[in-house]
């Protein structure tokens, strides 16, 4: 018995040293350097958060904070392991306890507000489209190509493609990552696509044109293939066709 307390004692000055929860302690978690995906989840989607901070990019975001969808319960980074399963509450970088909000004119299941910072849904075992993944119709500014050298914007999609393009985007069907992944569909020629929301909020996506395919599992029509071809064709000085 006393043996019996003794361990007991041990878990939980070892979780109170650590901040981890029991299971990770006991695991001996976090066991590495892990550079984690500044991520978040609640309400079952998963929401990452990319770009620099509009300070350093002097880009003006026009957002409303909506109601309170919960707060993270869990902080990853320096406490969980590299293989750990996401639930709601976790959060890659959030402090324990910081509020998680809607935006106000945005839904959801598309962008959330934690700590001053706007994260884009990533994930979402529920959406079974590209618009139920990304339902941003009549919500986008503009849509632009970038450099795959330093991301810097290098073509703005004419407002006749954009349209196109999200016409288009609400019907192409979303399939498992990892399925295609294993079938190669995840390779060959990038074209990173940069879309700007109409309150400031920019978030990329990278279209593999040799499959047709985005990297967040979304599948292109030939409407969605035609659309960025004519745009890249119209690159000043381009010599590579996709």
């Amino acid at each position: 018995m006393k043996l019996l307390k003794v361990i007991s004692t041990l878990v939980i000055l070892i979780v109170l040293l650590t901040s981890c929860s029991p299971v990770d302690a006991i695991r001996g978690c976090p066991d590495g350097i892990i550079e984690w995906v500044d991520m978040v989840m609640v309400n079952d989607i998963k929401y990452e958060h990319h770009f620099p901070e509009p300070n350093k990019e002097n880009i003006p975001l026009t957002i409303e904070k909506g109601d309170k969808l919960g707060e993270v319960t869990y902080k990853m980074a320096d406490n969980a392991c590299s293989n750990h399963q996401m639930k709601n509450g976790d959060a890659a970088y959030l402090e324990k306890g910081t509020p998680i909000y809607a935006l106000k004119g945005y839904p959801k299941s598309f962008l959330v507000l934690a700590n001053d910072k706007v994260y884009v849904a990533d994930q979402n075992k529920k959406a079974k489209t590209a618009g139920e993944l990304f339902p941003m119709k009549n919500l986008v500014k503009n849509i632009y190509f970038e450099s795959t050298e330093d991301g810097s914007r290098i073509h703005t999609f004419s407002e006749s493609s954009k349209e196109e393009f999200l016409n288009a985007w609400y019907s192409l069907t979303l399939e498992d990552v990892g399925s295609l992944i294993k079938k190669g569909k995840l390779d060959g020629k990038r074209v990173f696509l940069e879309i700007e929301l109409n309150n400031g909020v920019t978030f990329r996506q990278l279209y593999w044109a040799d499959t047709n395919t985005f990297h967040s599992g979304i599948i292109g029509n030939k409407e969605m293939k035609e659309i960025i071809e004519f745009e890249w064709s119209k690159i000043s000085n381009n010599k590579n066709s996709l």
